[in-house]
């Protein structure tokens, strides 16, 4: 029994490996044998590129404003409680609370020395106006003083003149002592005066100090400026502010309130196709949330200075894309993929890339499927096809691979295009030699990187390679190098098309 067993499950798993083996050699004869059909109509060049959907207009909701307030220390606040985003809110309705600690502690601090400046400004009253009230009866009495001494002078007018010479001094005496005790009392009036201004002025600016601070904290709880869909706001780093986040006295906006009838789609384009995407150009737009829908609009900025995203290792440029028309079922943050159309070329005869073969020669071939090998002259290309300028006629029906048995394709057609490619090969050769003559005089290669900018070790091995990689017949290389040729504006625009290269005037861009 547990033999036959044994011998059932080896017999199961012979028939499951056969059968996987079938399968796999059955697909790739499906694949080599696989034929495509030559087309001819309007042959779009496309960058391809992957948005995010964000309102065109929006309304921010700041947190409390500090630069008003010259008493307040800015710092960052902690976002202790927010709403979720996406919530509906009317104007008035509550959006979020920061962390009031640290603030609370502040106006606990300046209270109580508020408090202290009113106690000691009373203070300071009371002991002026007792200390004023002695030096007043001080020289009342003094006044008296002089007075009797005037007296006792008038009455020893018939004593002998010894008493008459004391009785003057002491007159003199009182009348200086008054006059000491008058100058005292103007002078501790106007010191008394100028203790109560600064007292006054210090009160008034610790008020003015609690008056701010009891106002920004009236602001820690931020409610929604008008209606609309509260989305949150990102930082500098393109992270979203959330609980937990912190606002800045420099930037202190906790979320937006979009406007959803006006939508574009903010992307990055590479800096290799950067140049050929300019404002105007059509874009067709679709939104993962929603693949059966499709969305038109166009190119509204790109700008003019790279940036580097954070893991990402090529300088990329920001691109807004306005959308045609709104739709309410669109939101704020969906990820979108957008096709710019940067040139549209009308009624031309195009195949796929992968059909497109080149022998030692490095002539490019289809395989046919009559059996011969076709010579084509190639033109421009995009991401999934190329151009064929001469060589096959629209219908015309070719393998999409190379066949199973290649060598069984004896016959060669359009052998008269040879010449054909190789005047173009050489037109390209001699465009390139007088642009690197220029370059070498003008000891500069312009402004943008390779050959439009300065040309680095780098950059001029990568083209070394690459031409000799196309020119040995080498598909992704052939397109790589016209990137970078594109890249650099040489010649005016000048592309490299097909596996010789062809000077042309127009804008490819193969898409990322």
């Amino acid at each position: 029994m547990k033999k036959s067993i044994i011998i059932v499950s080896a017999v199961a798993v012979v028939a499951i490996i056969a059968l996987i083996v079938y399968s796999k050699v059955s697909s790739k004869k499906d694949i080599t044998n696989l034929y495509v059909e030559a087309q001819r109509g309007q042959f779009d060049i496309i960058v391809t590129t992957t948005g995010e959907l964000q309102a065109e207009n929006s309304t921010d909701i700041y947190g409390p404003e500090f630069s008003q307030s010259r008493n307040i220390r800015s710092m960052d606040i902690k976002i202790t409680d927010l709403v979720p985003e996406g919530t509906e809110v009317k104007s008035g309705d509550y959006v979020a609370t920061l962390d009031r600690t640290s603030f609370d502690n502040s106006l606990k601090d300046e209270l109580e020395r508020l408090t202290t400046y009113e106690t000691n400004l009373e203070v300071k009253i009371l002991d002026t106006a007792v200390t004023l009230s002695n030096l007043r009866d001080q020289i009342k009495n003094l006044r008296f003083s002089v007075e009797e001494a005037d007296i006792t002078l008038q009455q020893s007018k018939y004593e002998p003149p010894t008493t008459i010479r004391q009785a003057e001094i002491s007159l003199d005496k009182a009348k200086r002592s008054l006059e000491q005790s008058l100058r005292s009392y103007a002078l501790r009036v106007e010191q008394a005066r100028s203790d109560m201004r600064t007292m006054k002025t210090n009160l008034s600016e610790q008020r003015q100090r609690v008056a701010d601070l009891q106002n920004v904290l009236s602001k820690f709880i931020i409610k929604a400026p008008s209606d609309g869909m509260v989305i949150y706001k990102r930082d500098r780093t393109g992270a979203k502010r959330k609980v937990g986040s912190s606002i800045s006295p420099w930037d202190n906006v906790v979320a937006t309130l979009p406007d959803m009838s006006s939508m574009i789609s903010k992307t990055y384009v590479n800096e290799i196709d950067v140049s050929k995407v300019k404002t105007g150009q059509r874009v067709e737009i679709m939104v993962d949330a929603f693949p059966d829908k499709k969305y038109t609009g166009s190119v509204t900025s790109v700008a003019n200075i790279g940036e580097q995203l954070p893991n990402a290792d090529a300088k990329v440029f920001e691109v807004q894309i306005k959308l045609d028309g709104s739709d309410l079922i669109l939101r704020p943050s969906m990820t979108t993929g957008n096709k710019i159309i940067t040139k549209s070329i009308a009624d031309v005869t195009y195949i796929p890339l992968e059909s497109v073969q080149a022998g030692a020669d490095s002539i490019p071939f289809v395989y046919m499927k009559n059996g011969a090998r076709q010579i084509v002259v190639p033109g421009e290309s995009n991401e999934n096809h190329i151009i064929v300028e001469q060589g096959i006629e629209p219908g015309a029906l070719i393998y999409l691979n190379t066949p199973e048995e290649p060598e069984k394709f004896n016959k060669l057609l359009g052998e008269d295009l040879i010449a054909v490619i190789r005047e173009k090969e050489k037109a390209e050769k001699e465009a390139e030699r007088r642009a690197n003559d220029q370059q070498t005089r003008s000891g500069s290669f312009g402004s943008r990187g390779g050959f439009g900018g300065e040309m680095t070790p780098e950059m001029r091995e990568q083209f070394m390679t690459l031409r000799n990689q196309a020119q040995a017949g080498d598909t992704a290389a052939i397109r790589k190098l016209r990137e970078l040729r594109e890249r650099s504006g040489m010649q005016g625009g000048r592309q490299f098309n097909g596996q010789q290269g062809t000077r042309q005037t127009g804008q490819t861009v193969v898409t990322r």
